[in-house]
């Protein structure tokens, strides 16, 4: 049954009600006033409707008129845990935190770590055993008033990866963490947030997943926070392949201090309709920051990215690639912002999106933007649709290739361009695999 606005804000105040109870003792820690906040802004906004001008190509009126729950712990959860283990990348020997319908997988998981000061736990841990640290950083970068979607995440947040590396560590593995969508009872919603703060001196792997074992309805509304320290190299990792009957929601903000490096890498292929909101702050001099990212969609699946580089400081640079593989019914947004303040003079930016269509009934929305304050600046932008070149396709048929393989082989040698800047071996190859595989479904399906 379809809910009306009335109807879905008090459908999420009731919710809140029964979330606070299921918190017992964590319920009276000062973090909890962030959550109280956060569901009067959620109950004052909504959800964002098309004309709000950041979600004008994106309806997410059929999340607002769905009754999704908490799930709880319930029975059959070492069953789910079996389910899940293909999904850990086994060749990643660091720290790894894997989440089910939000829950904490203990078996699944390993929390060793490489120096007795650095923090890899959970989010619910950290809140009461590290409350001081986490208050400093938790929802500083993004408000819970930007939107809903992140007003629901606060006030809704319950686990994720908690992360605090200290000065002068060097991690040599990169830390995992794995959120996994089951079958459950009920169209259900989880929270994942996550809370990286990273020291000076530093260089750190994160590589973060959302996959589902079954292709149920449901809402991922994810938030990760990261904070990048002075001289410190950050490389995240983002794979996104949920349920082709799901929603994801999610929003990444990077802070970074002087002379810091900081690269995303984000693949998407699943999702019903997904939302991916990144924004980077380069908060002082000699930052570097770039943007990677590929979205693959058929069918009827709508993937959006939102990019958003602050150039705040002087002296900074930004590279961003995005690139899109659309087929079927399949729909595509890029929006890419880049805002050179006032005194960032000696800016270089750098942004590129291209989208490559396979069908007729595929579309694009591709909307870049430059904001640009400063006299003194570098700053390109750059956006293509087109199908694959017929040019290409007849020299490899003249090879002898036949015309599905070439359109394969032109296809990926697209897609490949994001993905083989993943710099873990391991990693690169199965999301290499992940996107031949999704691919060469959408060929099948499609009959091209």
């Amino acid at each position: 049954m379809s809910l009306s606005h009335e109807q879905t804000i008090n459908h999420y105040l009731e919710s809140y009600k029964a979330f606070e109870k299921s918190l017992n003792g964590d319920s009276s820690l000062p973090i909890h006033s962030l959550r109280d906040e956060a569901i009067t802004r959620f109950a004052e906004m909504g959800f964002p409707t098309k004309t709000d001008e950041e979600w004008r190509f994106t309806n997410v009126s059929e999340i607002a008129a769905k009754r999704f729950e908490i799930p709880t712990l319930g029975a059959g959860f070492p069953e789910r845990e079996a389910k899940t283990e293909k999904f850990v990348f086994e060749d990643l020997k660091g720290p790894r935190l894997v989440f089910i319908n939000g829950i904490f997988a203990k078996n699944l998981s390993r929390l060793t770590q490489s120096g007795s000061d650095v923090i890899v736990k959970q989010l619910s841990s950290a809140l009461s055993e590290h409350p001081d640290l986490v208050s400093a950083h938790l929802g500083r970068y993004i408000s819970s008033g930007v939107n809903g979607f992140a007003a629901l995440s606060l006030a809704f947040m319950r686990d994720g990866l908690f992360l605090s590396v200290p000065d002068g560590v060097v991690l040599e593995d990169a830390i995992q963490v794995l959120f996994v969508s089951t079958e459950a009872e009920s169209e259900i919603a989880t929270y994942p947030r996550n809370l990286m703060i990273v020291g000076s001196n530093c260089r750190v792997s994160i590589v973060e997943s959302y996959v589902c074992i079954a292709d149920d309805s449901y809402f991922t509304n994810a938030v990760t926070e990261i904070v990048v320290g002075e001289n410190s190299v950050v490389e995240h990792d983002k794979f996104q392949n949920e349920s082709v009957n799901a929603f994801h929601i999610a929003a990444t903000h990077i802070h970074q201090a002087a002379h810091s490096n900081y690269v995303s890498n984000s693949i998407a292929v699943g999702g019903r309709l997904v939302r991916n909101d990144i924004t980077a702050v380069l908060d002082a001099e000699r930052s570097e920051c770039t943007l990677n990212g590929l979205s693959v969609a058929t069918g009827n699946q709508l993937i959006d990215n939102h990019t958003t580089i602050d150039h705040a400081k002087a002296n900074c640079q930004s590279h961003e690639l995005y690139k899109a593989v659309l087929d079927g019914n399949a729909r595509g947004v890029f929006n890419g912002k880049i805002f050179v303040r006032k005194d960032a003079q000696k800016t270089d930016a750098k942004q590129t999106n291209q989208t490559l269509l396979l069908s007729d009934d595929a579309t694009i929305d591709t909307k870049p933007q430059l904001e640009i304050f400063a006299d003194d600046v570098k700053c390109t932008h750059g956006a293509t649709v087109g199908q694959l070149d017929s040019d290409q396709l007849f020299y490899l048929r003249t090879r002898g290739i036949p015309e599905s393989k070439a359109r394969d082989i032109l296809t990926f040698a697209f897609a490949s361009d994001v993905v083989s800047r993943v710099k873990l071996d391991a990693l690169r190859d199965q999301l290499e695999a992940f996107v031949h595989a999704k691919l060469d479904a959408s060929r099948r399906t499609n009959g091209s």
